[in-house]
């Protein structure tokens, strides 16, 4: 049954937050700190693409530096959907490292199909993602995520089966926390790659991470930002204070980012999302 906040057993009353469910955890063992709606299903946008990053993750002989060539039909899908994009250009080669960045900071539903496209396996590109979105519920299943469903392989539902519940997709963030790689992504603030164009040019790419909790909440070191229709403004998060690490979760919340600084607040025992002033994009920088 559905439960409204609840803190843990013992300690200060738990702070209210805009967001219709939220979960934090701490790193370390996984024990909760906090809950609202812990397990209520909501759609939780973009943040799906953390996902999408587990899975290529958890590939066996994963080479970060394979070479992708950049299709047409990425270009055109986030045309067609008007979805968040790292602008990925046609023709380009791009690393699967650089597509992890380009997926995470940015949000870019282009770079996410990317992924699906060279992560899974069949005979078309339909066919391939298709096989990738399995691999997404196989991986989440395998976590212990008993109320989450993905038919996206970046948020973007064609069947309205793609949710989750504050207390799975935190299980799903502090499984992806484990990986080096997937930490340095989620805490970098701006990249600048470089890649090889069809012409044998170099091409540079700039992104910016959506996350403005980077650079505005002491010690946030992730994690991925999400928004839509049904979904509300949804937001993961994790910051570190003295060697203590805590992973959190906000979907449908007017105020994600102030959320989220009362919870870690909250956690670490400190009161700073008072005096938070959040760190500004640059002016055409993707919003999610």
């Amino acid at each position: 049954m559905a439960t409204p906040a609840q803190a843990a057993p013992s300690g200060p009353p738990a702070p209210s937050v805009s967001a219709k469910g939220a979960f934090l955890l701490n790193q370390a063992d996984g024990s909760r700190i906090y809950g609202k709606y812990a397990d209520t299903k909501r759609q939780m946008a973009s943040t799906t693409k953390i996902m999408t990053v587990r899975v290529v993750l958890s590939q066996t002989g994963l080479d970060l530096d394979r070479k992708v060539t950049v299709q047409q039909a990425y270009r055109d899908y986030v045309a067609r959907e008007g979805a968040s994009t790292a602008d990925l250009r046609t023709g380009d080669k791009v690393t699967v490292r650089q597509l992890l960045y380009a997926t995470m900071l940015p949000s870019g539903c282009d770079a996410a199909y990317a992924l699906a496209d060279t992560f899974g396996s069949g005979a078309t590109r339909s066919a391939r993602v298709k096989s990738f979105i399995g691999k997404m519920n196989k991986k989440a299943d395998t976590l212990g995520m008993t109320n989450t469903e993905f038919d996206s392989f970046d948020g973007i539902s064609t069947t309205g089966n793609n949710y989750t519940t504050p207390r799975d997709l935190a299980k799903l963030a502090r499984s992806a926390m484990k990986y080096s790689t997937f930490r340095t992504v989620v805490k970098t603030q701006k990249t600048v790659r470089y890649a090889k164009t069809s012409t044998g040019g170099t091409r540079t790419y700039t992104w910016y991470n959506t996350n403005r909790l980077l650079g505005s909440y002491s010690g946030a070191v992730g994690i991925k930002t999400g928004t839509g229709t049904a979904a509300g403004p949804c937001l993961v998060f994790a910051a570190t204070r003295g060697g203590k690490t805590l992973v959190g979760v906000v979907l449908n919340g007017s105020s994600r980012y102030t959320d989220a600084a009362k919870l870690l607040d909250y956690g670490f025992g400190s009161d700073t999302a008072s005096r938070m002033t959040l760190r500004r994009l640059p002016s055409g920088a993707e919003q999610d």
